[in-house]
């Protein structure tokens, strides 16, 4: 008897061997390659148009297809004004975070434009519609459906022809192209590959929720988010009550959009001034600054906080929770060789960005600086106070982008002061103090 033959794909990059490597030698990533059957004869993809010669760019014509509303504003923006007609949208996150629940909720609204398919592979119908009861989205055109075999979903979509398509989730389900187990590799690709393709030929809206792996990452073949046109990370922690949900890839629209949620027993409902709700909490101890900060086109107030206490160890600690803790690592190095008197070799510190956020951008520099030295001089910031811009090498003080959308995001919350890079203060036209600084040196000054 024949041996069936055997490859294997790098999970990063797409990369296939011969056999197991340690290492693989396109992306460097390490212990990424994963085993899966060979194709007994190459596939041959349905074409996505009829055209088969190239057409000269300035013949082809606009198609501006009208976007579909989810009804849910912020969600909108996240995809960059509503769901575009064949596009095909990933949602990660969590197990428990609320993927199915936002979901439920999209699927209500869109059913008031049409039949909606609901498919799951994972849960009963009896158990969906437990939890459409609590919601309250039991809208008569939410079909429920347990499929796990893509060719059958897709027979019953070109039936039903509806309105969009949900797939709970792309792990679970298979198709007969591929004679892999679900959820390996090459049937996530290649499952995903199929639905992508219908979408484009039906012009249908496909939302495909993604499971995650203990890195954070969506599970299956990096190539999996190449496939896709958006792909939507839940963030935040599962037993508090925000939700945030980033664009980290839309073909239709900005990128690290962000849309803030509250988890009620309702379901999710959107935050109207997430602003306000963050700092809502925040502190008037040494320890605490506020940051103007931008998350996609959305302004946003955040609390820093910082903690420095003394250590008895050799080794002093430095932990981050939503920043990057080399970033803060870095910060800590300018400020003990260009602020004359901070020192921190025999100091724990800890920074903390609140609200189960987690924040990337540069302009967080001088929120950490302006948190650490407050907790170390045992003196708090002032409460009308709000800050931003990024911390070079050299101890200068960096302009950032959009400082006057930051700047009137601050004076609308009741801040009278905002201390900015001195090249961006000119480009404030916000109702606000400005105060312009250069150094990292000057900043203990102007704020103590």
């Amino acid at each position: 008897m024949a041996k069936k033959a055997v490859i294997y794909s790098c999970t990063e990059c797409g990369a296939q061997a011969t056999k197991w490597l340690g290492r693989c030698p396109d992306c460097n990533a390490w212990n990424s390659y994963a085993q899966e059957d060979a194709p007994a004869a190459a596939a041959h993809p349905q074409a996505l148009s009829a055209n088969t010669a190239p057409l000269p760019i300035a013949e082809i014509g606009d198609d501006r297809s009208p976007r579909v509303s989810t009804h849910i504003e912020s969600l909108d923006r996240v995809l960059g004004g509503g769901l575009v007609p064949g596009a095909v949208t990933l949602v990660g996150g969590e197990p428990g975070i609320g993927k199915s629940t936002l979901l439920l909720q999209v699927a209500e609204h869109l059913a008031q434009n049409g039949v909606v398919l609901y498919v799951s592979g994972e849960e009963s119908p009896s158990q969906i519609a437990l939890r459409a009861r609590r919601l309250g989205t039991l809208h008569e055109n939410i079909r429920l459906y347990t499929e796990t075999s893509v060719e059958r979903i897709l027979a019953e979509a070109e039936k039903l022809r509806p309105a969009a398509l949900i797939v709970d989730s792309i792990q679970t389900v298979h198709t007969s192209a591929n004679a892999s187990m679900p959820g390996s590799v090459a049937q996530v690709r290649d499952s995903a590959g199929v639905l992508m393709s219908a979408a484009k030929r039906l012009s249908l809206p496909v939302f495909l929720i993604g499971h995650i792996t203990k890195e954070g990452t969506i599970a299956g073949p990096k190539t999996l988010e190449h496939i896709v046109d958006t792909v939507l990370y839940f963030e935040g922690e599962k037993f508090q009550n925000y939700r945030v949900v980033r664009a980290y890839k839309n073909r239709f629209g900005p990128a690290n959009e962000v849309a803030i949620f509250e988890m009620h027993d309702s379901g999710l409902e959107e935050v109207p001034n997430p602003s306000a709700a963050l700092i809502s909490q925040r502190s008037q101890s040494p320890g605490s600054a506020i940051l103007a900060a931008l998350e996609g086109t959305r302004p946003l107030l955040i609390e820093v906080q910082a903690l420095v206490s003394p250590t008895h160890f050799p080794s002093p600690r430095r932990m981050a929770m939503g920043i990057d803790a080399n970033r803060v690592t870095l910060l800590l190095a300018v400020l003990e060789r260009k602020a004359g008197g901070a020192t921190f070799a025999q100091h724990d510190i800890y920074v903390n960005v609140a609200g189960g956020l987690a924040i990337d951008e540069p302009a967080l520099d001088l929120g950490v600086v302006a948190a650490v030295l407050s907790s170390q001089r045992n003196q708090a910031v002032a409460h009308d106070l709000a800050l931003f811009g990024e911390v070079g090498l050299l101890g200068e003080i960096r302009s950032v982008s959009q400082p006057d959308l930051r700047a009137r995001e601050a004076a609308a919350l009741g801040f009278r002061r905002i201390l900015v890079p001195h090249s961006n203060a000119i480009e404030i036209r916000a109702d606000i103090e400005v105060i312009p600084v250069r150094r990292v040196e000057d900043v203990a000054a102007l704020l103590f």
